[in-house]
């Protein structure tokens, strides 16, 4: 029995037993993790909805998609090495894991810097540029300011959390999730209710609970010594790791700043729509993060099984696991269209007391709920491409449903809803949502071409695959 239960806490090896088993037992710790770090922006919105307002709530809604945007040069460098880690483990090849999470840990820190001295400079210009409305502009601004202030907390979390679930660990990452998700719920109501700190007192929250979780990532990485010697030799990036680093993480980064650029676009014509509308965005987008968690753990799932298979040379492995993951992500996310469907406007009112935003998220949420299922099929297939190595399919499938197909029909579509003569936000806000959608379906469709030509299946980097 205690051998059982230390094993939860070892990291695991996809390359043996069964495929079903395998992704099952990843994917129930990874998915609770998942949750757990969407609970840091949701108990922002609940803590802050209800004890400030519909304003303040509105002021973090705004704020998103410029901080993604920022997030995209981790993107790169989470992806990349998680694939990287994951083959290399795979495979047996001590020296090259240790030299990956080396290169790993010195990239992280000096996008860390990067970002920490930029995202200050431009946070109210990039709010003012995008017609941020000046009753919520003051409140945006902090809260992004304090947010970039603890920004290597959340770096170090998110990209050391990778490296552990490339190399099959998605217990401890969770566990230490687990902590700063109490404790960020604790601070919230401390600081936002009890010392009645605004914004602000949110933003405190997050960044603190989020370094206690990327030191604690942090130490386990350095302890997992059967696996890798991490040297300060290691810590000196090599050109071959940080080419690799760059081919595989690079594509996924710039999706990230494609989509997120394109949200900045939608964000613009969101607010135009007015301080409710924005509210009600907020508020769905919170509600969609949990709605999206299980496609993202499958997916994330699939990237880890896949890349330690093809590591070690095991097409038939991936083909098989690829299959279970489909089912088990299709099932889960069907289910939670149902849910969505019954109790949308209960999640609404968890958040606010407005009549107006709670019918017009409620609606918004309707509009969504069938695409779940749609991108249930799109995460799980790209998972599998990522680990084998091709990063690229995936991002040109981004490019094409957010830049061609996500922001020409919400403006088109919003665009033919407006009165004659009227201007941008006196239409409808349904196209933000009904253009969402539209992206989901075609998302997912390009997905399934691309997985089944099958060039991802000559991507991996390892000797046992013959092309190291």
């Amino acid at each position: 029995m205690a051998s059982k239960l230390s094993s939860l806490f070892e990291a695991q090896d996809m390359t043996v037993g069964s495929p079903t088993r395998n992704l099952i037992r990843f994917s129930v710790p990874l998915l609770i993790g998942n949750m757990a770090q969407q609970l840091y922006s949701t108990v922002d919105s609940i803590v802050v909805g209800n004890y400030v307002g519909d304003g303040a709530l509105a002021a973090i809604g705004a704020s998103g998609p410029v901080i993604n945007l920022l997030l995209v040069l981790f993107m790169g460098v989470s992806v990349g090495a998680s694939v990287m880690a994951s083959q290399y483990f795979g495979a047996k090849e001590r020296d090259n894991l240790a030299d990956t999470i080396g290169t790993t840990i010195t990239a992280t820190l000096a996008c860390t810097i990067f970002v920490m001295v930029l995202g200050p400079i431009i946070t109210r210009p990039v709010l003012t540029m995008l017609d941020t409305p000046t009753d919520i502009l003051d409140m945006a601004c902090e809260y992004m300011l304090i947010l970039f202030i603890g920004f290597l907390g959340s770096a170090f979390y998110n990209v050391i959390s990778g490296v552990l679930r490339g190399l099959g660990d998605a217990i401890m990452p969770l566990v230490f999730l687990l902590v700063a998700c109490f404790l960020n719920i604790g601070l919230d109501v401390w600081f936002v209710a009890g010392f009645q700190m605004g914004v602000a007192g949110a933003a405190w929250a997050t960044i603190l609970s989020q370094f206690i979780s990327g030191v604690l990532c942090m130490i386990r990485l350095l302890r997992m010594k059967e696996h890798f010697t991490l040297t300060w030799r290691s810590l000196w990036p090599k050109s071959i790791f940080v080419k690799r680093l760059s081919k595989l993480g690079l594509p996924s980064g710039l999706t990230q700043a494609i989509f997120s650029f394109a949200m900045i676009i939608v964000q613009n014509l969101t607010n135009s729509f007015g301080t409710a509308v924005l509210a009600a965005n907020t508020v769905v987008m919170r509600v969609d993060g949990f709605a999206m968690m299980p496609n993202f753990t499958f997916g994330s799932a699939m990237t880890t099984y896949t890349g330690q298979n093809m590591g070690a040379g095991r097409l038939d492995r991936t083909e098989k696991g690829a299959k279970s993951g489909m089912i088990m992500g299709v099932s889960v996310s069907v289910v939670l269209v149902g849910l969505i469907l019954i109790f949308g406007k209960y999640l609404m009112m968890m958040f606010t007391s407005t009549p107006e935003v709670i019918d017009l998220g409620q609606r918004m949420l309707n509009t969504l709920a069938v695409g779940y299922i749609a991108m249930s099929v799109t995460q799980i297939l790209s998972g599998v491409m990522r680990g084998a190595g091709d990063t690229m399919t995936p991002m040109w499938i981004s490019i094409i449903t957010t830049v061609v197909v996500r922001v020409p029909v919400a403006y088109g579509l919003e665009f033919l809803t407006r009165p004659e003569g009227g201007a941008m936000g006196s239409g409808t806000p349904d196209p933000l949502f009904l253009s969402l959608l539209i992206s989901w379906v075609v998302g997912a469709l390009l997905t399934v071409v691309a997985y089944l030509r099958g060039k991802w299946k000559k991507k991996a980097i390892t000797k046992a695959a013959g092309n190291e």
